[in-house]
């Protein structure tokens, strides 16, 4: 038996009183349902790399058939599950040092309809700078994506990930690492799947790291939304921003988990985190719950919070004044809600091809 497969076949289920599994169990996340198996019939969907006009990229390299570890421990049952299904089958994608370009790359990750995996590494180089937008589209029963990060000393690098899988459900593990005074903008945009499950986390471990993450989620119809977002600071100087907007209609729910951890030696850390979620039906939900673990008092700040509601009413009457008929008015309020967070994810290029991106997904937002 595969080490890999061996290594997650001894650990139990985790318990729903987890954090991270309290309201997506991990056996409603497993691609079959039945947590105490892995698939033996899971595909590589098909990943093409260009730059956002259709271009070939010069120097930025994929390396396909690799075997790569995950930087630093997260989920134990994740973690050793999507190393189980993706072993020997990472791609590396290696930014040089020095590089940089004013146009966003583009990673198109397609996927046929079964059962499909992969495992992405993304490594920059020392004072490089790139746009990474990643598209995951296709009609598969299940996806698992693990996506790990290293940043070089002194670089740059815009992570943007958009899913418009039309109806399967995406298990999605992030672990990102940020190197000494590298900057992270890190972006996710929600506009399909039934389901998703994500276990996103930053490490800065490295002084003068800086991280912003930012959500815009769309929710409609019966899906259902659960993102836990860990960020990490560990080391002196470092700064982060959660940034996390959803807006939910139909029947369909949201949760966003996150947790803030300063640790022991992390001075003048500056952190702080924010979900907003907007309901658009009686019937929709949306739990955010933000946590704190802070174990060093020499810190510029750290803060918390969460708001739930739905669109407000004097805005409302306020666009209805103006000439906008009631309908006009909520798509107004919600196309802007959702900006606030997508605007910043990006230069004006990356927003243009973001709103063009999603905005089917938006028209299916007012309709359910």
């Amino acid at each position: 038996m595969d080490n890999q497969v061996e290594a997650y076949l001894s650990l139990d289920d985790p318990p729903k009183s987890d954090h991270l599994w309290r309201y997506t169990s991990w056996q409603r996340a497993h691609p079959t349902g039945d947590s105490g198996s892995i698939p033996s019939d899971v595909s590589i969907p098909n990943l093409k790399l260009r730059d956002i006009n259709g271009e070939d990229v010069e120097g930025v390299t994929l390396d396909f058939g690799q075997k790569l570890p995950i930087p630093f421990d997260g989920s134990p049952t994740s973690d050793a599950f999507m190393k189980a299904i993706t072993h020997g089958k990472a791609i590396l994608m290696t930014i040089p040092d020095n590089w940089n370009s004013d146009v966003p790359l583009v990673l198109e990750i397609t996927t046929g309809k079964g059962i499909e995996a992969a495992h992405i590494h993304i490594k920059t180089g020392r004072h490089s700078e790139v746009t990474i937008l990643t598209r995951i589209e296709g009609d598969c029963a299940w996806l698992g994506l693990l996506r790990t990060a290293e940043t070089g000393v002194g670089s740059t690098l815009h992570d943007v990930v958009v899913n418009k899988i039309r109806h399967g459900s995406l298990l999605r593990v992030d672990s990102l690492k940020a190197g000494r005074d590298s900057t992270i903008t890190a972006g996710t945009v929600s506009a399909g799947s039934k389901q998703t499950k994500a276990d996103i986390r930053y490490m800065l471990d490295s002084t003068g790291a800086n991280l912003k993450v930012l959500g815009s989620l769309l929710a409609a119809e019966r899906m259902h939304l659960d993102h836990h977002i860990e960020i990490r600071h560990v080391a002196p100087n470092t700064y982060s921003r959660l940034n996390w907007h959803t807006a939910c209609s139909g029947r369909s729910t949201s949760v966003g988990t996150g947790m803030l951890k300063i640790d022991k030696g992390a001075k003048l850390a500056d952190a702080g985190q924010l979900f907003h979620n907007l309901l658009l039906s009686e019937k929709a939900k949306a739990n955010s719950i933000p946590e704190l673990e802070v174990e060093e008092n020499d810190v510029v700040g750290c803060g918390h919070g969460t708001a739930n509601g739905p669109v407000d009413e004097s805005q409302r009457f306020y666009l209805m004044a103006r000439g906008l008929s009631e309908k006009e008015s909520e798509d107004a309020l919600v196309a802007a809600f959702l900006n606030s967070t997508l605007s910043q994810m990006g230069s004006e290029l990356v927003h243009a091809w973001l709103i063009k991106t999603v905005e089917d997904a938006l028209d299916g937002l007012k309709q359910s």
